[in-house]
């Protein structure tokens, strides 16, 4: 069992930079991949970002590549969000989540684990 928890989110600027934190529980956080997704409201929710157990492979949706980077520290037990030159669109509550494998990976269904939420808002 993983228990994860979003911080982070708040009110920017459009073009202004936001870092999101998800700490988890449990001992074993090393051996999970872990995604960032979101969700605006109207909308599914999406895929945004991935990361392997190590660190070392990462994935991101089109629609934030080259402005968000995913990284993670196994030390803390948390993965973070780093997203830059933030527009409009980016508005959404943001979810992290875990999945049971080593490998990154974009497919909802293997994400087992989910955190709360935290509001990102960003103003034109």
């Amino acid at each position: 069992q993983v228990q994860l928890v979003e911080s982070g989110g708040g009110l920017v600027q459009a073009g202004g930079s936001l870092r999101l934190s998800c700490a988890a529980s449990g001992r074993t956080f090393r051996s999970y991949a872990m995604g960032w997704f979101r969700q605006a409201p109207g909308k599914e929710r999406e895929f945004v970002a991935t990361i392997n157990w190590s660190g070392g492979s990462t994935y991101y949706a089109d629609s934030v590549k080259g402005r968000f980077t995913i990284s993670r520290d196994n030390t803390k037990s948390t993965v973070y969000l780093h997203m830059n030159g933030l527009k409009p669109e980016d508005t959404a509550v943001y979810y992290c989540a875990a999945a049971r494998t080593y490998s990154a990976t974009y497919y909802y269904p293997e994400y087992h684990y989910w955190g709360q939420g935290t509001q990102v808002t960003v103003s034109s």
